[in-house]
């Protein structure tokens, strides 16, 4: 499977992260390096412990990390996520809902078969 059918697979925007890093090795390098990503579990922890700096230090992490990979249902979750954390209504639905996207990504089949 090429990294570009990886893309289409788990419905991320290849075409942008191509117009950045401009090599598929580059692109699948990078890719295949997400799911040990810790901005989520950072995310998580600084939401139950009251830390919303922290919070939104996470979600801005994965927000620039789903951004330069082309993640966009991810990326618009964290952004989405960073705004309601700066604004103090962040709820746990909104966590729960970013971290269904987080997860979704990450546990794709086609994250697997990239490697």
């Amino acid at each position: 499977m090429t990294i570009k059918e990886c893309y289409e697979q788990i419905g991320a925007d290849y075409e942008d992260v191509r117009s950045r890093l401009r090599s598929d090795l580059l692109i699948r390098k990078f890719f295949l390096k997400f799911p040990d990503d810790k901005s989520f579990g950072q995310l998580k922890e600084a939401l139950k412990s009251g830390d919303r700096e922290g919070a939104f230090r996470g979600a801005h992490t994965l927000k620039g990390v789903a951004q330069n990979l082309g993640f966009v249902p991810l990326y618009e979750a964290a952004d989405r996520d960073g705004e309601l954390i700066l604004s103090h209504d962040e709820t746990e639905e909104e966590a729960v809902r970013l971290g269904q996207v987080f997860e979704l990504l990450k546990e794709k089949p086609a994250v697997q078969r990239c490697g």
